[in-house]
């Protein structure tokens, strides 16, 4: 993204940056609990007008890519291996 970002922008960054941290570390619960707070935020920033119009592109192509990526992401679907 470019230099100068939106106050939202940098906020939104921040949570992309605990998602991708609690998804490598395996904690779904809370990449999941991290991606409804980054999309809070973005509905809000795009209704708000805070976000620039590229910046609105960029980060709602994101969002669709963690939705797609943390669909079934949780322990509570996870299958135990000794059943």
């Amino acid at each position: 993204m470019g230099l100068f970002k939106s106050k939202a922008a940098a906020e939104m960054d921040r949570v992309i940056q605990r998602i991708e941290m609690n998804m490598s570390n395996n904690y779904k619960d809370a990449a999941q609990m991290n991606f409804a707070e980054l999309e809070g935020m973005f509905d809000r920033a795009s209704q708000e007008g805070s976000l620039k119009p590229k910046e609105r592109e960029q980060y709602g192509s994101r969002i669709e890519e963690f939705r797609s990526r943390l669909k079934g992401y949780s322990h509570k679907d996870q299958k135990p291996y000794w059943h």
